[in-house]
Order: structure tokens, then sequence, then C-alpha cells
């Protein structure tokens, strides 16, 4: 008996998704849990798993083209049936979930009868691995994916895969220099000459992540009084820190895992920085759920470490390197993408300082920590050179005032200087 699955929606209310990728053509045998589809959402690209077993029947769409939740994603049934039975919905009792997908789909309420389309209408899918993006660029250029091998995770093609092929294409068919011809004496334009064409701009539409960025920022910007507060503090024990951690148990330490120490304190100290408004109402959150921004391709995405509070220097560590991974290669979930309770973005990691970064919607603050530089600096009456990290603490001012904004940065960057304080 045949059954629609229907696309879920897998977290942070989701209208549609991108069909990325079918792992499965019309014809398969699937079994129950087997991943059959890549979409993309606002943020992440993610498996669905299949709720139960059968043959594949009829695909909701072609790869590339965009659906909405609780549209029919597949038909699955017995092998060889041609008219599909009556849709039976699935008990809730019987949904399955995975780690991948929090939700896997939902199936028709009412029973339907379904009129499979021929197997022919369907491509049978590639083993490329690619995101949406990337694949456009290469269509518009005409670069062959299945012949390229890939340099991200996974195997997968990745951007500078595909403008590498681009810019070899371009040097093999640039002209040879050759020696400057003298121009001709300009003439007196003749009446029926045509006009020299004008360029015209081509309007290349956002990808959806830049969309969702840009939705997110404009709300924020709009909503939100910015206050930023600015320090310099100087990051020699800090440094030292890291570079003893990262010897002793072989690892390279990021440095966001000792700031996400260092702001811990700070915000039990001071629970504004950890709350969300709701009406008239300000959510003080007992869990301290870090967000990281992450620098990618395809734009920023800040990945969640869970009840920070809870974990070790060197689980933080792990955490950071694995949500970054992740966050770049788009296999994150919904989960570890959203809900963060305060924000940290390492500008320092592409050679930044001082900035303004804007605080993200449903939180009061971020910390924007920039690259520690060689600097002059008085200590203890002494001009010393020693290095020095730029801070930028932006704070929504309907819930933190400047003096508590002052406070606040005054507790970090005494953690800041001296690592023991935090790691004791």
């Amino acid at each position: 008996m045949a059954k629609e699955f229907r696309l879920p929606d897998i977290g942070e209310g989701l209208a549609e998704a991108e069909i990325v990728r079918w792992l499965v053509a019309v014809g398969d045998v699937v079994k129950a849990d087997q991943p059959i589809v890549e979409v993309e959402t606002d943020k992440a690209v993610v498996e669905i798993p299949t709720p139960f077993a059968g043959s594949v029947l009829e695909l909701g769409g072609d790869e590339g083209d965009v659906i909405e939740v609780g549209s029919m994603l597949v038909v699955i049934g017995e092998a060889g049936e041609t008219q599909p039975e009556l849709v039976e919905p699935l008990a809730p009792e019987t949904t399955r979930s995975s780690s991948a997908a929090p939700i896997v789909g939902s199936l028709s309420e009412e029973a339907e009868m379904l009129r499979p389309r021929a197997e022919a209408d369907f491509p049978s899918g590639s083993g490329v691995k690619a995101l949406p993006v990337v694949r456009k660029l290469a269509r518009d250029n005409g670069v062959d994916l299945e012949a390229l091998a890939g340099s991200g995770p996974d195997d997968r093609i990745t951007r500078e895969d595909v403008q590498r092929v681009i810019d070899s294409r371009a040097e093999e068919t640039r002209p040879a220099e050759s020696p400057p011809v003298e121009a001709p004496a300009p003439s007196a334009p003749h009446e029926d000459t045509p006009a020299p064409a004008t360029s015209v701009d081509e309007p290349q539409k956002m990808s959806r992540l830049r969309r969702t960025i840009a939705d997110n920022m404009s709300k924020s910007w709009a909503e939100i009084p910015h206050v930023t507060t600015f320090d310099d503090v100087d990051a020699t024990r800090l440094l030292e820190t890291r570079a003893a951690l990262s010897h002793r148990h072989e690892i390279k330490l990021p440095l966001e895992a000792l700031v996400v120490k260092a702001v811990l304190p700070a915000l039990d100290e001071f629970p504004e920085f950890n709350a969300t408004i709701s009406g008239d109402e300000l959510i003080y959150h007992t869990s301290r759920d870090v967000g990281i921004a992450v620098d990618t391709p395809d734009g920023l995405l800040v990945a969640v470490i869970r009840d920070a509070s809870s974990k070790s220097v060197l689980d933080l560590a792990t955490e950071v390197v694995r949500l970054g991974e992740g966050a770049r290669a788009r296999t994150l979930t919904m989960e570890e993408l959203t809900g963060q309770t305060f924000t940290i973005s390492n500008i320092g990691a592409v050679g930044g300082g001082h900035g303004t970064p804007i605080v993200p919607y449903g939180t009061t603050a971020i910390l924007s920590v920039g690259r520690a530089k060689e600097r002059p600096i008085v200590d203890n009456g002494d001009l010393v050179i020693a290095p020095v990290m730029p801070l930028s603490l932006s704070y929504d001012h309907r819930v933190i005032d400047g003096g508590t904004g002052r406070r606040f940065m005054a507790l970090l960057m005494e953690n800041l200087e001296e690592p023991a304080l935090f790691l004791a």
C-alpha cells in the first residue's frame, strides 16, 4: 500500500526548502530511516530519512526545485506497484527521528488517491556532492561537476574547485600579447554610425542563506537600540596559556574555547547579557548556550555550544572545531544553528580589530574579539611591548545600561588578562 511522505518542518518554523540532491531514484528499494534526499533550508543542508520501507514510486521534485513544507516529498509502496492505494497516515508513536533531522516528516492528514508519474520523468541523480550555489556557478559557466574531484569534506565540491576550472579556461583563451598598433587618426562621426552599446548590470538573486542573513540583520538593526563599547586587553597570559594547553594536550586549542570560559563568569554576574526580551518581560536563561560566529564560503553562520558552563576547556575546544567544520560543510542541524543566548565573534581570525557587531535577534549582547598585535603599553610604570587584543561589546540598551556594560567588560578583561581566574 503506497504511502505519501511530506516535507517536514525540521525546525524554526521552516516554510520551504530547496532540493539539493536525491539520494534515491524511482524504482529504488529503501529501508526505514534510510536518508533519501538532501535539502537546503535557510541555514543548513540536511539529510531527510524516510519513516518507512518499500519501493520509491514518485519523487516530489527535481534537484534545484523549491518545495513548501507539507508538500509531497516522496511516495513509497510495494515494488512494481503501478496504482497506489489510499494513503494511510502514520501513527504518531511510530514517527521516527534521527540526530541529523529532529523531525523527519509528516503524512497527509486525509487519504488521497495518488497517481505516480512515469519513471522517466525523474533523474536518477548523480554522486556529485555540491551545494546549490556551487551547482549554479558550474551550470552558468559550463563546468561538468561529475568530472571534478571535490576538495571539501566528504569529497564535496566547493566553490573554489569550480572557480579554478573557470580561471584555467580564461587563462587558456587569453590572447597572446602583440606589439602595440598605432591608432588611426580620429575622424568625424558619421550620421549612420550606431552609438556604442552601454553595459547593463545583471541582477543575481541572493542565495537562500544570504536572504536569511539579510532579514535577520535588518530585524535586529531596526528593533534593537545598539550600544557598542570598545576596549583593549593585554593578551600575554591568555596566549601563553593557550600555547601551554596546546603543547600539553597536543592539539591546536582554538582561542574561542578560552574566550567562552572567560565570558561565563561575567554572564553569571550579569544575567542581563544572557537574556531575551519577550513583550514586557525579560527572560533570564538558566543555560549558557553560547553562539560562535563562523565565516563560511556561503555566508556567516552562528553555531551553538549548548550548556557551555558544563564543559571543560578541552570540551569547548572540541565543540568549537566540530561546529566550525560542520558549519563550513553545511552539515549542522537546525538545533546546532539556532537558540544561542550570547554570541562570540572572533573577527581576529580574518585579521579584524575593533568593530560594531550587530546583536542577534532574540538575544541582548554579542562580543567581538579582534586579532592580538604587538603594541607598546605601560606596565607598572614601564613601557613594554605586548600583544594587545581589541574587544568590541554590543548590547541592547533597552535592557543593559552603560554602567552595567562597563562592569561586564571590566570583569571580562580581568579574566582574559589572567586566565587562572576562570580556569580555577
